[in-house]
């Protein structure tokens, strides 16, 4: 009697390759020095200057903008932006960018040949409160290839945050938890760390969610230190 055979060992998962970015993207030209004199704050008075007048109410609601309601699932995204110590960074601007629900950004090299919806911009930005918090509603973004259609992008939301000053910008995305594209990323595999990764995504937080409203998810963000968030082109 012959023995049964032994059920074949699965196929050990590719690693994702380190995101590199798009090549139209790379700098094409040397890098131009700013001959600021001998003030290094002057390039500051050149950049831009934000504060509480520019920011609209309604700027934090990415589904309300238009005349018309935008496609997708409805999503409230909020969290406390914090210093290495833990303590809330007041008053300081945050803005997001995304794809709407199919996947496609409103901007004119987007060729992804999904629709466009004409009542979703996919952005906003609002300022941190007195305990560091920020919140906005949205729509959750639909996942979208790559521009030369070797991967997929999970569900993410661009984020950047300003500081106190236009050279302190930083820009990072948050991923949303559970979606099955997370380990195929080459974004998110970028991240060396383990726990840095985990740190970019969100959490759904039951207690934000409403019967027949948006879900939420809650996503705090580091802005310096050990446990800092990841930023691009951090290392």
């Amino acid at each position: 009697m012959t023995a049964p055979a032994s059920p074949a060992p699965p196929l050990p998962t590719p690693e994702p390759t380190p995101y590199q970015g798009a090549p139209d993207r790379f700098p094409r030209r040397p890098r131009h020095l700013l001959d600021i004199g001998t003030d290094p704050e002057a390039v500051e008075l050149t950049a831009p200057v934000f504060g509480p007048a520019d920011v609209h109410e309604l700027d934090a609601d990415l589904t309300r903008q238009h005349s018309g309601e935008p496609l997708g699932e409805r999503l409230t995204v909020t969290g406390r932006v914090l210093d290495r110590a833990g303590r809330p960074v007041r008053r300081q601007l945050v803005e997001i960018w995304q794809a709407n629900a199919s996947g496609r950004y409103a901007h004119r090299q987007d060729r992804h040949p999904a629709p466009l919806d004409p009542h979703f911009t996919g952005v906003g930005r609002c300022l941190t409160d007195d305990h560091g918090r920020y919140a906005f509603t949205t729509i959750r973004p639909g996942a979208y290839p790559l521009p030369d259609d070797s991967a997929w992008r999970p569900a993410h939301l661009h984020f950047s945050f300003f500081g106190t000053a236009f050279t302190q910008r930083l820009v990072t995305q948050m991923y949303f938890p559970g979606d099955p594209l997370l380990p195929h990323d080459q974004m998110l595999a970028g991240v060396a760390d383990p726990a840095a990764r985990q740190r970019l995504i969100a959490v759904y937080d039951h207690a934000l969610s409403r019967p027949g409203g948006p879900l939420g998810y809650r996503w705090d963000v580091v802005l310096d230190g050990p446990s800092a968030t990841w930023t691009e082109g951090a290392r």
